[in-house]
């Protein structure tokens, strides 16, 4: 196999649909408990997956774009995705754990000491997807600053080249983006790799001379370092991040190891891709590899009418058509494994699927489109790789500081 097809399965509460809680097989009972989420992931473990996602924000879901509702028909509220990850990192072997983090609002040193725990607890298989919060309701939760309220007409405007004052307010909730992941880099290599000694015999546990300031001082953070938690088994848990448009794909180009995106088709697939690699380029990264994935909702069936039932019946129950910013596919597994295929061919490295309910299109995922993609000769028979850069085929990165004072 010598492009591999990578898969990620994104998790969030019980399926990416409304109405997926409200599904004979759902379990909202155990939404909140930690064998809800050692389940779901051992089943995508089961299914050879590179890595999971999990979900978060700092503001309740909400069906209104800029403010939160009042619906009481939707599922509300989540548990804190790096504890989750944390917690089903020890009931696991293989899949890497990718928790979602806000960098707006939050501190990177906090969020570097979390990540590198849970590489040590997962035993190298951490990494995390960095969000920005550009939501007025969600800056009143920390009253540090006031993000002006915008609606997603706005938004539209942004992207169609319009709306300067909100490409100021993106460009640097992203450049803050880009400054707190260079701190979590910083601070992941602050400790050299063999800067712990253990000699019980000497009474040195630590090398000092190998503990180092990172000293960093950006527009928006200025952090000095050293972190108190030792360099992760990764050297740095690799770096995800999701984007839509040309100022969130300069910040994966500048910053991150993995890119999801969310193309239509094919011919937007390749379009998306080129100007990923342009920002990479242009980044100085050209030599580096950047992951793009494609983000996919997905209802998965024995059959094409089964499935677009099944969507329509979630319809019902939820008042309303079923939208999302990725593409809803609707259809059989082998249908789906057609679609990534020919998106596969055309240079996209891996998809990352969201489940329309779980277990149902989970189990879809990995008992149906996985053999079908084994078949293919597309996907793995077994994982090859003790750590999440390992599957990623990302190498590790040697340490800024070691090099520095070698």
């Amino acid at each position: 196999m010598s492009a591999p097809l990578h898969l990620a399965v994104a998790l969030d509460g019980a399926g990416w649909h409304p109405a997926a809680w409200r599904e004979p097989d759902a379990r909202p009972t155990d939404l909140f408990t930690a064998d809800y989420w050692a389940h779901l992931v051992r089943e995508a473990e089961a299914g050879l997956v590179d890595l999971v996602t999990i979900e978060d924000a700092i503001g309740l879901q909400s069906d209104d774009f800029d403010a939160q509702d009042d619906r009481v028909d939707r599922v509300r509220g989540r548990l804190d995705a790096v504890l989750i990850a944390a917690r089903v990192a020890p009931l696991t072997r293989h899949v890497g754990l990718v928790p979602t983090a806000t960098v707006t609002h939050t501190e990177p040193f906090h969020v570097s000491k979390a990540i590198a725990t849970l590489d040590y607890v997962s035993s190298g298989r951490g990494g995390v997807r960095v969000q920005v919060s550009g939501k007025a309701h969600e800056a009143a939760h920390f009253g540090r600053r006031t993000i002006p309220p915008f609606r997603y007409q706005d938004v539209l405007a942004l992207n169609a080249g319009q709306a300067p004052e909100l490409a100021t307010l993106f460009s640097d909730l992203f450049d803050e983006a880009a400054d707190y992941v260079e701190v979590l880099r910083r601070l992941w290599d602050s400790w050299e790799d063999d800067a712990e000694i253990r000699d019980a015999a000497t009474g040195r546990f630590v090398d000092r001379d190998k503990l180092h300031y990172v000293d960093f001082a950006g527009r928006f953070f200025r952090v000095k370092g050293p972190s108190i938690t030792p360099r992760p088994p990764q050297g740095q848990p690799p770096v995800a991040a999701l984007a839509h448009a040309t100022i969130p794909y300069r910040l994966a180009a500048r910053s991150a190891d993995v890119v999801f995106v969310t193309p239509s088709d094919v011919g937007a697939a390749r379009a998306i891709l080129a100007e990923v690699r342009a920002e990479q380029s242009a980044a100085g990264r050209g030599s580096e590899t950047l992951h793009v994935f494609a983000d996919v909702v997905v209802f998965l069936d024995e059959s094409p009418r089964a499935a677009a039932d099944r969507a329509a019946r979630l319809d019902d129950r939820a008042g309303e058509t079923f939208t999302s910013d990725a593409l809803v596919f609707t259809g059989t597994p082998s249908g789906l494994a057609d679609l990534l295929q020919e998106w596969h061919a055309a240079g996209i490295s891996g998809f990352r699927l969201r489940p329309a309910t779980v277990p149902h299109d989970l189990t879809a995922i990995t008992r149906g489109l996985v053999p079908e993609l084994q078949r293919r000769d597309l996907f793995r028979r077994g994982y090859e790789a003790p750590t999440l850069r390992g599957l990623l085929g990302l190498p590790r990165p040697a340490n800024r500081y070691a090099e520095a004072t070698s």
